[in-house]
């Protein structure tokens, strides 16, 4: 059974939906649950291993019995900005938070996945960057998110680190959204060019747990076909790369096309010094994805293949 922290998040509702349409058991927390206080993790994780947990085999999602043999944490402070003035806060659930949640499932004797961001680098690479490439973030959201990587490896061994980028989901604000509303409001939008990363859709980032679970589980199976994937840290976006004008132009072609966007607008590129922000961001914050390709032994979606199909969906719904 899966325990999945941060359950009404954006990443953590795609993967509860697909967790259910799997038919792998899992039950979820998120604010209910502080994942600031050891003590009410590890009293959640004693009540529910071996307890019920849901299913995705009814409409109806009945309690199955089940031990928790997975954690995976959705959970973190991801706004950036904000992050600079409230840095005690972004401290105790990007850093303290993961230590604690490593711990419970250490407690209980399950396995981690734990995500992280391409924010730990610093953005000054001209090449993707690889996992095992120096990690030097430039502000206090990328500082507590490296640092919650390292308490999860500091607290166990059977762990799996997703660092993504540039995320967007059904459930939730992100950005392609945001721009899909702007673009329906305004005449015009100026989308900084200069910057350099990955768009990843929730649904792909979701998938690729799924099977790393799936792998991980049916490795000992008789009939298994996939071997475990190692436990390490991973990088996992889509692919390709791109910048955030980029990336908003192909959001309003999608955008006409699929009539999410019904007006007309021009979008302009404007430099990051045109456009200061409280938070840094890297310049270049591309991933490299080959290991994690490799080691499950799939194929990852281009950006803008994931990014249509997400605009298409009837799941899509800008709030």
């Amino acid at each position: 059974m899966v325990w999945l922290i941060g359950c009404k998040g954006m990443l953590g509702t795609a993967l509860g939906r697909q967790l259910t349409q799997a038919g792998i058991k899992w039950v979820g927390s998120d604010l209910d649950v502080d994942i600031t206080d050891p003590i009410a993790l590890e009293n959640f994780a004693d009540s529910h291993d071996s307890a019920a947990g849901r299913t995705g085999n009814t409409a109806a999602n009945k309690t199955v019995p089940g031990k928790i043999t997975w954690v995976i944490n959705c959970a973190a402070y991801t706004a950036v900005d904000k992050a600079e003035s409230n840095e005690e806060l972004a401290k105790k659930l990007n850093e303290d938070g993961p230590r604690n949640i490593a711990r419970a499932a250490r407690h209980i004797g399950a396995k981690l996945i734990h995500i992280s961001t391409d924010y730990v680098f610093d953005g000054s690479a001209s090449s993707p960057y690889t996992e095992d490439m120096e990690k030097s973030p430039l502000g206090v959201y990328g500082v507590t998110k490296s640092k919650g990587e390292d308490a999860v490896q500091k607290e166990m061994t059977q762990y799996y680190i997703l660092r993504t980028a540039w995320l967007y989901g059904f459930d939730g604000k992100n950005f392609v959204y945001t721009m899909t509303k702007a673009m329906n409001e305004r005449d015009s939008v100026s989308v900084v060019s200069d910057q350099k990363g990955s768009p990843t859709c929730a649904v792909d980032l979701a998938n690729v747990i799924i099977k790393i679970i799936t792998a991980s589980d049916n490795a000992h199976s008789l009939f298994g076909k996939n071997a475990a994937l190692p436990y390490g840290i991973y990088h996992c976006t889509n692919l390709g790369e791109t910048t955030w004008y980029e990336f908003t132009k192909k959001i309003y072609e999608f955008g006409k096309k699929y009539k999410r966007i019904t007006k007309d607008c021009t979008i302009n590129p404007c430099t990051t010094e045109e456009y200061p922000t409280p938070a840094k961001r890297p310049a270049y914050s591309v991933l490299s994805k080959e290991k994690i390709q490799k080691g499950l032994k799939i194929k990852i979606a281009h950006w803008e293949e994931s990014l249509e199909k997400f605009i298409k969906s009837d799941l899509f719904s800008v709030k």
